[in-house]
């Protein structure tokens, strides 16, 4: 399903790291929504979805007045109307700016404000897209360098919920985020700006999610199939809801994970007084690890079903050992080489 787009705008943003400086140029008034527009919010609305980490949350009440209009109030102000978009998004990216002026972060690139519908949801998506160079040859085999959008180092986003926000303003949940990276976390200026904080843990919700499902299998009695099967069940229940950007429900998690009506998982979770929500949207790196196990560490990389544990991989506490059982074909081969090869080297001295 494609998105409709009602606007978008957008402006350049450069820090200098010396100075601190901020330079903003403001892009044109009005962005006609053509076909090569849509395609880029879509891509945009995409990878944004498809980033695995995010916070989730909602605006501030205001504590003190200040000289820069607060975000949410020129927002509110365009969604009622009273602001053209062109200048709802100048006076955002201008609040950017003077947020960006007290961080050293020699932060470029550039700002895109979007407005569109999606699945009879309505968002409102700020991010701040880096630039990076590219290299061309022309038919005379000359080099010439220029810059472009680089949408896979894209790492300051946030999108907003409209109607939710509209609808239901005690949400915990209305701002959704992506979460940090190396060095520093997007709260440092760019929630900041916003003028919002973080609410629902969604990593916590889902970690509760996953026991919950552990607990309902041990105490109905499954068997080894049957668990391995209720984990794949649900970890592909919440990979579509993760690729159709849905929030996960714990209801329709009964439906997937129940095996009968006498094992209602949803009336357990009533039961237990689990601390979840009815619905929310999920950390799926948590979810991925129901039934696959790995780790990386001092040069060694290990990644197995759950339903080999004990089984084709046995690990013993006692001498912190793991013993692997039915070495997969092309790891048999390499060894085998290894082998071999040593034992020309032993030869050769």
């Amino acid at each position: 399903m494609s998105l409709i787009i009602s606007n978008i705008a957008l402006h350049f943003l450069s820090q200098k790291t010396e100075t601190g400086e901020v330079e903003l140029r403001f892009g044109p008034e009005s962005i006609a929504i053509t076909p090569k527009i849509e395609d880029f919010t879509n891509g945009l609305h995409l990878l944004y979805n498809s980033k695995g980490s995010k916070g989730y949350g909602r605006f501030t009440e205001q504590e003190e007045p200040s000289e820069t209009p607060r975000f949410v109030d020129i927002m509110e102000n365009y969604l009622n109307e009273q602001l053209s978009f062109n200048d709802f998004s100048q006076q955002a990216a201008k609040g950017l700016a003077s947020e960006l002026t007290k961080y050293d972060l020699g932060e470029t690139g550039y700002l895109v404000l979007t407005h569109y519908e999606y699945m009879g949801g309505r968002y409102l998506l700020v991010a701040i897209i880096p630039v990076s160079e590219h290299y061309s040859v022309d038919q005379e085999l000359n080099i010439s360098a220029a810059k472009h959008l680089d949408l896979s180092k894209l790492q300051l986003a946030v999108r907003l919920d409209l109607f939710d926000y509209q609808n239901n303003p005690q949400s915990n949940r209305y701002v959704s985020f992506i979460k940090g990276r190396a060095g520093r976390k997007v709260s440092d200026f760019f929630l900041d700006f916003l003028g919002c904080e973080e609410g629902l843990n969604s990593k916590a919700q889902t970690q509760v999610l996953v026991q919950a499902v552990e607990d309902f299998v041990a105490v109905n009695q499954f068997d080894a199939q049957e668990k391995q099967h209720t984990r794949k069940e649900l970890l592909n229940y919440c990979k579509e809801q993760k690729e159709s950007a849905q929030e996960v429900s714990l209801k329709e998690v009964g439906n997937v994970v129940s095996s009968d009506q006498d094992k209602d998982f949803y009336q357990f979770c009533q039961d237990q007084a689990y601390p979840i929500e009815e619905q929310f949207p999920h950390d799926q790196a948590v979810v991925n690890k129901v039934t696959k196990y790995s780790g990386y560490g001092n040069g060694i990389s290990i990644s197995f079903e759950r339903s080999h544990f004990g089984q084709d991989i046995v690990y013993n506490k006692a001498n912190d050992s793991l013993t692997i059982y039915k070495v997969p074909p092309n790891l048999k081969d390499q060894l085998l080489a290894l082998l071999e090869s040593n034992e020309q080297d032993n030869t050769e001295y």
